[in-house]
């Protein structure tokens, strides 16, 4: 992989909550960084199979990593 190119930046707005369990994810899994653990938590996330997709009309703030985003089970 080392001459892999990436020639799009994606900015994310994140709570110090999301902030915090991704950190503690990466912590834990021994990431060299957080892009390292947000493109392994992508990658995961692409490849599980029953995922709740969005409906019609939903906006970014009904999305979250921790328990205050009202679609974090799926739900």
């Amino acid at each position: 992989m080392g001459d892999l190119n990436r020639d799009e930046r994606l900015q994310l707005m994140l709570t110090i909550e999301e902030l915090r369990a991704i950190d503690t994810w990466r912590f834990a899994r021994r990431m060299p960084s957080r892009a390292a653990a947000l493109r392994e938590l992508l990658r995961r996330g692409l490849a599980a199979e029953g995922f709740a997709e969005a409906l019609d009309g939903a906006k970014s703030k009904d999305f979250s990593v921790t328990d205050e985003g009202k679609l974090l089970d799926g739900d």
